[in-house]
């Protein structure tokens, strides 16, 4: 490209399309000597971020291969981010200029990009918690310059003893930057200046001789808002929303069914027609008013202008600015100057979009487009040029890792750049071990850690080595030292171990050693946490308990059962406990080679329990009937197991859950009898009776008493046969 020194090559990738700009200087002014703006095919960039890197260098290939055709090979090229991540710091550096020459711009340069790079190093250590990707600067801006303390307006020819400089940096995650380049890459280009497009913006629209002012620059774009606030004489925060124009196509767009770039077309006949042709995804067409398709599209206009006037009482402290400048291709949303000075509160000529006819430094052309869109990718190519951020590139483990480019780049600033940590590098000490013993903790100490190994261009090197661009360091970490280990043995010194006979069956006793409730041999190795619990069983219950025979001193204990949902104990129910033939308790010590024998509970009956619980299951009388003893019986208590209804003789289980319930108590009557006698009615009886209690005339429901004597008497009827042939008188 003739011309190269004063010619530049910047490139505007936005969310909606690409624009590609080649400025000229002259002296203090810039001329566009040419532009190419090209769409995305397909959706490959979603607020600001690029999705699909292939597609987006298609793009970027098709608007470099046309400029080359008249310009030559390009190779280089400016660009801007905007992402949905930033991150802003503010940071100060320091150098002693005690007897050196006057400062220059190098000097100051190198002075600025150190606070950078300690903002840098500020964002990677605030946001390690969020274990976020490592952040690339995308952009700073100058609040102060001091010397010796006081605060002056340039340093460059300045003497003294210490210069300093505070600065406001904006960062983006590597995964922004990383597909730039690799958009660019594929495209043949290579990245010579990066910013971020608010400050592209407002470098070219907002000198710094106005910056004294409180204004707030918003760049609409498609898919991002990005804001830049100025205030007392410098630039004083940065912020980005992730809504931008899409938000109010895609409201066109789902109102009227239309695909998007018929709904884009629509979002820029607004500001021109009163009447819209449509033709929807179904086929309808239709004429719509301006008015009628800005009704349904308020809610999307006040959503971006109230995210975007959100995010400027956030970054301005709580407080309006003193006017708003809208640019990029989203500031031209219908009604949105309006609607943002409401929200701020400004009077409406306090809210304007502007265009590239506000760039002082710009010549202007009769053929030039005015627009808003312009302004950013104009002010990349500008900012570009006045203070580029260049940076060398330093392959860390094969990975290429980005830095500013300042005077003496060490091994350990490229391993901070890295996100690598020195302190980190070192093997870490094996992981010790706690282990708890009969509920005292013992502490076991892993081995130690070793030193890391970090090669320069193959040779071993340290950390304040100098670095050049294209340098490869590889860094090995220290290996680790190992961790703690341990056995049950190393502990625990086994007890003797004893002989046991159990109803018959041959067992071994020793010392009883679990981990974390179960149980474990003498050669199991250990885990940090571990519980052990060693036990030597003395007691015959203990000795029970280590050969996990629990069930047969279940034997021993007295019978529980539930009666009426409430646990009943009965001590008489219980087995034996026999020792070399003779009873024992279970808290008796064992021998080596003793005998035991466990006798089983036997079941009890009903009746056996009744008498335990002091119950009286039924009542009885004795009379006589006809001359017979007789025995009555009637149930007070009636007792079922389950559905199962038991008798008093029924036998009772341990763990049985039995109910009863009270019958009501009534008094023995004449009639009870005849539940257990059948009566026989005598053939020559006429089929009358009489019911005799004691000898006296009684019925059925007269009461009875132990003692008494019951009858029932049959009347014989006495049958006199007539002689048919005797002649009546």
């Amino acid at each position: 490209m003739n011309d190269e020194n004063n010619r530049i090559f910047a490139l505007d990738i936005g969310t909606r399309s690409v624009v590609g700009i080649i400025l000229e200087k002259q002296n203090d002014q810039f001329s566009i000597i040419d532009m190419r703006s090209q769409e995305h095919s397909e959706r490959a960039m979603l607020d600001g971020q690029i999705h699909d890197i292939v597609a987006v260098s298609k793009v970027i290939s098709q608007i470099k291969n046309e400029l080359e055709e008249t310009y030559g090979p390009l190779e280089k090229v400016s660009v801007a981010a905007a992402g949905r991540a930033l991150k802003t710091e503010h940071a100060s550096a320091s150098i002693n200029i005690q007897g050196n020459s006057l400062m220059e711009k190098q000097d100051v340069l190198h002075l600025e990009l150190s606070a950078v790079q300690q903002a840098q190093a500020n964002v990677a250590e605030k946001y390690l918690i969020e274990k976020s990707h490592h952040y690339y600067c995308v952009g700073y801006s100058i609040l102060h310059y001091y010397i010796d303390g006081q605060e002056i307006g340039n340093l460059i020819d300045q003497t003294g003893d210490v210069a300093s400089v505070d600065i406001i940096a904006t960062f983006l995650p590597k995964v922004v930057i990383d597909s730039l380049i690799a958009a660019l890459q594929r495209s043949g280009l290579e990245m010579e200046a990066l910013t971020l497009e608010p400050i592209a913006a407002i470098n070219v629209l907002i000198p710094p001789s106005i910056r004294k002012l409180n204004v707030a620059l918003v760049d609409i774009g498609a898919g991002t808002s990005d804001i830049a606030i100025t205030d007392l004489g410098t630039v004083v925060a940065y912020g980005m929303v992730p809504v931008a124009g899409d938000e109010v196509t895609e409201a066109i767009q789902e109102n009227l069914l239309l695909d998007f770039p018929s709904a884009e077309q629509v979002k820029k006949e607004l500001n021109t027609k009163e009447a819209i042709k449509v033709s929807d995804i179904l086929g309808f067409q239709s004429e719509l008013s301006r008015d009628a398709i800005m009704k349904d599209l308020s809610p999307a206009i006040d959503r971006l202008a109230g995210e975007i006037c959100d995010e400027i009482y956030q970054l301005n402290n709580g407080r309006s600015p003193t006017a708003v400048m809208l640019v990029g291709g989203g500031s031209q949303t219908p009604d949105l100057t309006s609607r943002v000075a409401e929200l701020l509160e400004l009077p409406f000529n306090r809210v304007a979009i502007r265009g590239i006819e506000a760039i002082q430094s710009l010549s202007k052309s009769a053929d030039l487009p005015a627009g808003p869109e312009l302004v950013t990718p104009i002010g990349i190519a500008i900012a570009a040029h006045k203070a580029p951020v260049q940076y060398r590139t330093v392959y860390v483990n094969e990975q290429p890792i980005r830095l500013f480019e300042i005077n003496k780049l060490t091994v350990g600033d490229c391993l901070l750049a890295a996100g690598i940590k020195v302190n980190q590098l070192y093997g870490k000490p094996g992981l010790a071990m706690i282990i708890s013993l009969n509920e005292n903790n013992i502490t076991i100490p892993g081995s130690h850690g070793h030193a890391p190994e970090i090669t320069l261009n193959h040779q071993v090197c340290k950390l304040d080595d100098k670095v050049q661009n294209g340098d490869v360091l590889k860094v090995l970490k220290g290996s680790d030292g190992k961790k703690a280990e341990v056995r049950v043995k190393d502990l625990i010194e086994e007890a003797a171990k004893k002989q046991v006979q159990i109803n018959e069956a041959q067992y071994i006793v020793h010392s009883g050693i679990t981990r974390n409730g179960e149980n474990i041999s003498m050669e199991e190795s250990l885990n940090d946490r571990d519980k052990i619990v060693c036990k030597v069983p003395i007691t015959i219950e203990d000795m029970f308990k280590f050969l996990q025979l629990e069930d047969l001193l279940d034997e021993l204990k007295p019978m529980n059962i539930t009666l009426n949902d409430k646990s009943t104990i009965i001590p008489s129910g219980s087995g034996k406990l026999l020792r070399n033939g003779q009873e024992a308790k279970i808290h008796f010590p064992f021998e080596h080679l003793d005998r035991f024998h466990i006798q089983k509970r036997e079941p009890i009956t009903l009746r056996r329990l009744a008498g335990h619980k002091r119950l009286s299951l039924s009542k009885s009388i004795r009379i006589t009937y006809n001359g017979k003893p007789l025995a009555l019986t009637k149930r007070l208590i009636s007792v079922k197991r389950d559905e199962e209804a038991l008798e008093e003789e029924s036998f009772i289980y341990n763990g049985d859950r039995l109910i009863y319930k009270e019958e009501p108590n009534e008094p023995f009557i004449f009639q009870d009898i005849f539940k257990k006698v059948q009566v026989e009615i005598p053939h020559e009886s006429n089929g009358s009776f009489t019911l005799l209690k004691n000898g006296e005339e009684s019925n059925f429901h007269e009461q009875i008493q132990d003692g008494d004597q019951l009858e029932i008497v049959w009347p014989i009827t006495k049958v006199i046969f007539s002689n048919p042939n005797k002649a009546t008188k």
